[in-house]
This record gives C-alpha cells, structure tokens and sequence, in this order.
C-alpha cells in the first residue's frame, strides 16, 4: 500500500509537468527566469545555496531527493555561484549502483571538478570498476568522465582497460575509448605513443561513427608529421568517395548531405596530405571534382563543403579543371547577398589568388562592394585580399585606403596591425621616396606609437641615404621636402612620441643644411618641441641632440651661433634634471658651444650619421699596453677555457703539461690512487671533457670533437647577426610576391576528367543580379586591379575561369626509385574478415652469421600496418627475424643510420693504444667514471 502511495504521489507530480522534480525545484526555475535584474537572480540564488546547505546536513537523505538536490547545485553551478559544498554529494553518487543515478553522479562531477581537483582521487577507482562492467551505458559514462577529469598522473590507472575497451562489442564503446585515447595523446603524447597504430585499425571499423571518431586523433597525428601518413591517402580518399557515393546509412545525412561533418574532416586531412605532393595531388583530384558537382550550394552544410573543397585546392597541386570549379564556387559566393558566403568568397579567393593571381580580375566589382560595405568584419576581409594582390601598378590606391580606413576605426589592435601593413607595402612598392615619406607621415601621425620603433629607424636611414646613388641633388631635394614638411607637421597639437624623435632627427640633421632656414628658426621650434612634450625624456632627449648638431654645424661652419633665449633657458633646466641622460647631454651641449671650430668639426662631422664606423673587435690598440704591464712582472689573461681546466686530449703531452691556475676550478681527486700495474708513465690525471650523448646515435663521441664544440660555444657567435653599424641597403626583405613557384615537369593528365559543371544541380539560393555598375567604382577597379572593369563576370562558352599555364603550380617530379605501384584502394567501410598473411620462415642462426658479413645485403623491412588494410595480401617476416634484419643492418652501416663504422672486428693497435692511455692515468677508470671508461675504449 506504501508503494502505491509512492508511485500515486510521483505521478501525480509528474502530471504537473516535473518531469519527476518537486514543485519547490520549478518554483525556483520559474523565479529565476522572471527575475528582472542581476541583483535580484542572485538574491534568489542566495536563497538557496541556504536551503541546500541545510537539507545536505539532515541523515537518511532519500536517493531521489538527493539527486534532485545535485541537480539543483548544478543549476546554481551554472549562474556562475559557489556550490563546492555539494561536491562530494555529487562523488558518492557516482559510486552508486543505480544506472540513473551513477549518470547523474557522473555528470555533475565533470561539471564541478577539474582535472586537478583533489576529489578526482576518489572516482579513479570507481571508473576502473565501471570500466569492466557487463552494462554499456555504465561503460559509456565512465568514459565521458575519463576525457573530462583524468590528467596525466592518473592516465596510467585507466590507460589497459581503455585499450581493451577498442575491442568491445558495442560501436558506442569503441567510439569513446577513441575518444578517451585521442584525449590522452593531447594530455600527454609519450603515454599513448606506442598506441597510435589503434587508430589506424579503428579507421577501418564497421561503424561509421567509430571511422569518424578516428579522422580527429588522426588529423592531430597528421599535422605534427605529414610523411609518416603519406601511405593512408589512397584510404581517405576511398573513405570521402563512399560517403559522397551515399554509401553510409540515412541516419549520417544533414539536410540531405551524407555524412557532411565527416567530409569536412577527411577534406582537412587530404590538403594536409596533399601539400607539395604531386602523385597524392593526382589522387585526390578525382573525388575532389566529383564534390563540386555534387554539393548543394543552396543549404549552408554544402557551402561549407565547397569552402571546404577550395581550401583543399589551395594546399594541394591542383589541375586546371579544379581551378576552374573553384573559381565557379567563389563567384557565386560574391554574388551572394549574404555577409557570411561573402566573407567566404573574398577569404577563398585570397587562397587562389596565391596559386593564380590573375583570377581576382573577374571579381573587381565584387570586390569593392565587400570594400565599401558596412560590415565591418567583411570589410577586413577584404582588405587582406587586397594586401595579398598588391603590386607596384596598385599600391597607391590600396595604401590610400588602408590609411582612410585605419583614421575612422578605433580598435588600436586592429589599427597597428593596419599600420604594419601600411608601412610594409610602402617599403616593398614605394614608386618614389617622397611618395613613402609622405606615407611614413600620415602613419605616424594617425596611428601613434602604435608603430614599431624599427619603423621609425627605416625612415631616417632612407633620409639620411637618400637614393642610393651618385645624385647628390636629388638627394638634397628629398632632405629639403621631408624638412618642409616636417615644419608643417610640428606646430600641430599632440603628435607621437614616436613621430617628435624623427622629426628632431630631421631638423638637426638637415634642417640648416640647404641654407633655406636660418638656425634660430629651426632651434626655436625644437625647443618649442621640448617645452610643449616636457613630460616625455625620450622626445626632450632628442631635441637636445638636435640643437647641439645645429649649433656644432654652425661653428664649423665659421658663423657666429646666437643662442635664443629659450634655448638657453632650457639648458639650464635641463641642466639640473633629475634625468641623468638628460643632465649629460645639457652639458655636453655646454661644453660644445665653447669649442672652436676644429675641434667641433672633428666631433660632429657634417652629414655623417651614415659613415662606416670600423670596430676592432681584438683591441689591438692595447696591444703595447698589455706587453708592457707583463714585463712590469703582469699576470697573463687566462681564458675562460684554461679557467675551466677543460683540454682537449688530443693536445695532451706529460712533459709539457702545465699546472692550472690556483685561482681556478680544480676537479681532481683529493688523492690520487697508486696506480696497480708495472708500466708507470705519469701520476696526473689527464682531464678529459664529459662525453656529449645525442638521441640520434649510440656511437661514441671523439673528445676532440667534444673539446672542439665546447670551446666553439665559449666563443662569441656573430653569423647572421644584423649590422648594427654601417650603411646597409634599405630595401627590406619581405615576401616578395604572391604567386608560387612553379615547378619544372607536367601538368596533371589523366586525373583531371570528371570535373565539370552540371545542369541538374539545384537552383542556389543567390542568382546573379545585373546592377548597374557605378563609373567611380569601374575607375577604382581599373586602379586596384591594372585593367578595365569591363572585363568583370564575363566567362567563355565552356564557363567559369582557366587559368592560364604559366601560373598553374607544376609539382615536383618523383624519382622513379621512390615510386611505388598505386593498388586500388580499399572499402574500408566494408571490413570482413582479415586477409590471410603469408609468414616467410627463417633461420635466426643464418641472421647471426650475417652479423660478422660485411657482404651481405641489408634486409627488407615489412609494412606492419597493411595488416590491419584491405590491400593485396603482403609478404612479412616473423618479430625475431625483423630484429635480427635490424641488427644486422646497424652493424653493417645502414643508410638511415647517423654514423657508421669504418672497420667491423676488433682492432689491435687501437686497443693497444687506448690501454696505453689508461695507464698513463695512473688509476682505475671504471671506480670512478664508468661511462667515461666504456666511451674511451669504444
């Protein structure tokens, strides 16, 4: 009767619409949703964290409750409130045996806890007990769990029955232990580095869902090392052909695609593979072609797949026919009416524009549209296409609008990076010098001290170069336009920092240099500068600087310098500033004004800050100093080698070895043992520099060629270290041009049928419209793109664009030795029963002997993953055969080894030589060093 009241009672709150939950739960859901401010939400919240708290202490909670309960703390959890005193509810629950509540458990505590938690100790072995039990769905939760909550400390706890757990009967099982592997490989590589080849048999499941699962560890996989996977293309390729052939079952389609998300993947996978790879290239074209036609470009699923479809192109060394649907699909994504398909067009056709810069000519319209748009993010978007496709014909134009655009936003994150390419095409494209000065001042004045200082030095070497040539007067004239309008530029309120140090610069080097100004003009407005900025040093520091060359050239020059009034006013407050570098070069402007014309001259030549300045890196010039204070009876300088007390052995004499330094380090023993064999030679210990071990080789290392790297890396290392004084050419290295660099041998023949277009595809959702074109965008097209407008959107009878031979990537040829026969490839979504291995037997004692033949062979080596494939059957060797082919090989030189041997055997005279250097120690070498005894005798 109790039990019929119980369930009446449950229905009935079910019939309220609980779902199971009390009336006090959606009272509390309802009055949080009808709160009409943050304040009172957390009034309601406060309420009852209370209410909680106090029901979580009372005993003999019921299971039903309580799971209520550690629903309603995951609701407070989520409004961003404390409910860490729950925590431990939410563990014990996971322990409990009833399914619902264990999942309830289980889901709470990856909601609450991290992986560093310190209640994650006490669910580790209520995982391995769920891991082995007979019910999936307990299984399955506790693998949700595992890729939320274990680290890396715990991985080996659970790491055995996950990997058993890829076997397992249920397709969901298989698929989360994928999941739970994929986890650990990201938490920690080296634990799961001798279980990648799972991954490769998981691709070849029955399920779907399991091959699906498996393409995320492996695209992982493959984006770290590209040519270890270089044998599964013609797999994925298989795989992505099934899908598109509508081979998987009803239940994988979205919006009519099958199995779309799959395809995203797999297409991610293949440009991976497919970069700068011809025959993988020519494997993927046919499926590639087969996609363009097939997607339905009216639901947003398939133009995902076909932006999916042009990034691939893009990595890969595509055909001309691929080139051609690509540009089919970027035009109809311009054409669109849609930000997000135009925001995919201009990013699609950036990608191309590298591969063939000639296809953006038939998108000019299109392409200031997206420019002129008020969309503000395809509006950056298409300001990256238009960097990619600068040239010198268009640089103007596009650095005009970048700077226009850079003055009306007021993100300084997006500015600087505006600025950097602003500044970057200027240098790369600069038609003339004045046209990059007056560039360089617009930067500076509208982005600030956004730019970076390296900028700012750029611009005053090219003033102080000039063009770099013999023609002094344009040179002069370059000096004389950036001084004019620097002028102009300087009585303007609150530039930047960095802009006042070039402007300073300028005026004190060139600002009296043509005669045009007098020097108490140019003097005035510096100081004018350091009075208006005498809060920032840096720009104070520079006028200074500026007026003192100023001053210099005028008394070098023989005229009479008249000091203003405040010039000398600043001097003296500069004079006694608590600015030390400031106080320094006041006085040094002091001293200068009372030099004479010579001694100035010699101080601060006229136009020499691009001179070359030697530096003697030896000090020689103190070479007479030195000998001098050694015959006074001066130590010698000891270099830090000697101070080390490290020789090289090859250089090691008895007789002339000298003793170390006392002030140095001393690594010899307190008390040298007396040496145990007849033979005395000499009672010191030859110092001999620790052994350098590499990962690469097993082969020990010469202490010549130890001593030899160590004193290299004592020394000071100047390769490739930027000039930091002299006259260096001003032209920046940057990228220099945005096409690719084409191969040598031919294009692509056979994998180029299949891609066309085709009359039966669905009508898409944006047709192209006929607006009448504006005359100011067909002049602005013409100005960006080189070309007339008229040429916009018309296509020959066959449609779309071909792309012209010269500017197609033409892969590299393979050698014929690396080529392997291409077998069909596999239904690897068809998986029946494993193809029969053929063992080859052999004698391990006949492997032995090939251990001392310095004529035998080396053997083969046998593909161990194409067992696990539905290839043609493979020939392989057993395990003890392969180890025995391995050392066989190491001991014969192989190939792929770092270093070899020169003589197989034992060698008497160097053994000879070797035990005449241990006795020369004087002591056991093995009691003390070990390693260092078992290096030198090989």
């Amino acid at each position: 009767m109790e039990q019929l009241k119980t369930i009446g009672r449950e229905l009935a709150m079910g019939s309220q619409g609980g779902f199971g939950q009390s009336k006090e739960f959606l009272d509390l859901v309802k009055s949080i949703g009808e709160a009409r401010s943050k304040a009172e939400e957390d009034r309601i919240v406060l309420s009852e964290i209370d209410i909680l708290k106090r029901r979580l202490l009372e005993p003999d909670i019921p299971k039903r409750k309580m799971k209520e309960y550690i629903i309603r703390l995951v609701y407070i959890e989520m409004l961003g409130h404390d409910a860490s005193f729950g925590y431990i509810h939410a563990v014990k629950m996971t322990h409990d045996d009833n399914l619902l509540l264990k999942r309830t458990g289980y889901l709470a505590v990856t909601l609450f806890l991290n992986e560093d938690h310190d209640l994650i100790i006490l669910i580790v072995n209520t995982i391995q007990k769920d891991l082995r039990s007979d019910n999936f769905l307990v299984v399955c939760a506790a693998l949700n769990a595992i890729c939320r909550l274990i680290n890396e400390e715990t991985i080996p706890a659970v790491l055995p029955q996950v990997v058993e757990l890829l076997n397992h009967q249920k397709e969901a099982v298989r698929k989360k232990a994928i999941m739970a592997l994929h986890r650990f490989h990201r938490k920690s590589p080296s634990s799961v580095s001798h279980l990648i080849s799972n991954f490769r048999k998981r691709l070849c499941d029955n399920d779907p869902g399991v091959m699906g699962a498996t393409l995320c560890p492996l695209f992982d996989l493959i984006s770290e090392d590209v040519s270890s996977y270089k044998d599964l293309v013609s797999s994925f390729v298989s795989i992505l052909k099934q899908v598109t052939e509508r081979r998987l079952p009803k239940s994988y389609d979205y919006h009519q695609m099958p199995a779309p998300f799959i395809q995203i993947k797999l297409l991610k996978i293949m440009a991976l593979l497919g970069s700068g790879d011809k025959n993988a290239s020519e494997i993927m074209s046919m499926v590639l072609g087969d996609l363009f036609r097939k997607c339905d470009s009216s639901t947003n699923i398939g133009n995902a797949i076909l932006y999916e479809c042009i990034r691939c192109i893009s990595c890969i060394l595509p055909n001309p026919k691929l080139l051609e649907a690509a540009a089919d699909a970027i035009s109809k994504f311009l054409k669109s009416d849609s930000h997000n398909l135009k925001y995919m067009g201009i990013d699609g056709l950036g990608r191309l524009i590298k591969i063939s810069p000639d296809i953006a000519e038939q998108h000019q319209l299109a392409v200031i549209d997206c420019l002129e748009d008020p969309d503000d993010t395809l509006k950056r978007k298409t300001f990256e296409l238009l960097y990619k496709m600068t040239k010198s014909s268009n640089v103007e134009v596009i650095v005009d609008r970048m700077i226009d655009y850079m003055i009306s936003i007021n993100d300084n994150h997006y500015k600087t990076e505006i600025a950097s390419r602003c500044v970057e095409l200027a240098e790369q494209f600069a038609p003339s010098n004045q046209w990059f000065i007056q560039i360089m001042n617009k930067v500076f004045e509208h982005a600030g001290d956004l730019v970076n200082i390296k900028v700012a030095h750029n611009l005053m070497r090219l003033i102080a170069e000039g063009f770099g040539e013999d023609d002094d007067d344009a040179d002069s004239k370059l000096r004389l336009s950036a001084v004019e309008s620097y002028l102009q530029l300087i009585s303007e309120p609150k530039l930047p920092s960095l802009f006042l140090q070039v402007i300073s610069w300028v005026l004190g080097e060139y600002g009296t240099a043509d005669g045009k100004y007098s020097a108490s003009y140019i003097s005035g407005k510096l100081c004018d500068v350091a009075d208006a900025y005498s809060s920032d040093e840096t720009v104070k520091g520079y006028a200074v600087s500026a007026l003192m060359k100023i001053y210099a050239f005028e008394i070098a020059s023989g005229r009479k310098v008249d000091v203003l009034p405040e010039c000398q006013s600043l001097i003296e407050e500069l004079l006694a500033s608590h600015s030390t570098d400031l106080q320094q070069r006041a006085y040094e402007l002091q001293a200068l004004l009372a030099l004479d014309a010579r001694a100035v001259e010699s101080i601060l030549p006229l136009d020499a800050s691009c001179e070359d300045i030697e530096v003697d890196k030896d000090l020689s010039f103190l070479n007479g100093y030195i000998q001098q204070a050694i015959e006074s009876g001066a130590q010698p300088y000891i270099s830090e080698r000697e101070r080390s007390g490290m020789f090289e052995t090859t250089d090691y004499h008895p007789q002339d070895h000298h003793e170390v330094p006392s002030h140095a380090l001393r690594f010899e023993a307190y008390e040298l043992p007396k040496p145990s064999g007849p033979p005395q030679a000499s009672n010191e210990l030859v110092p001999v520099p620790e052994p350098s071990y590499y990962s690469e080789s097993h082969q020990p290392v010469s202490t010549s060629l130890v001593s030899e790297r160590e004193s290299s890396e004592i020394k000071l290392r100047l390769d490739g270290v930027k000039q930091k004084w002299g006259r260096p050419s001003y032209q920046s290295t940057t990228a220099a041009s945005s096409t690719t660099q084409q191969a040598a041998n031919g294009t692509p023949t056979h994998s180029d049928a299949g891609v066309g277009s085709s009359s039966s595809k669905p009508r898409s959702s944006y047709e192209p419209k006929k607006p009448e074109i504006d005359p100011e965008k067909q002049r602005l097209a013409a100005s960006l793109f080189g070309g007339s407008s008229s040429r916009t959107d018309k296509k020959s009878s066959s449609g779309g664009h071909k792309p012209a031979k010269e500017t197609v990537n033409k892969p590299a040829a393979v050698p014929k030795e690396n080529q392997t026969p291409v077998q069909p490839p596999p239904d690897l979504l068809d998986l029946g029963e494993p193809t029969a291995t053929t063992v080859t037997a052999m004698d391990p004692f006949k492997e032995l002997e090939g251990l001392m033949d310095s004529s035998s062979q080396d053997g083969g080596s046998s593909d161990v993953m194409g067992l696990y494939s539905d290839a043609a059957p493979v020939t392989t060797t057993t395990s003890v055969d392969s180890l025995l082919s391995e050392l066989s090989d190491s001991s014969k030189g192989n190939p792929h080894t770092y270093q070899s041997q020169t003589s197989k055997g034992p060698n008497t005279k160097e053994a000879l030589e070797k035990d005449a250097l241990v006795r020369q120690m004087g002591v056991n070498p093995t009691s003390q060093n070990p390693t260092l005894f078992k290096d030198l005798l090989g």
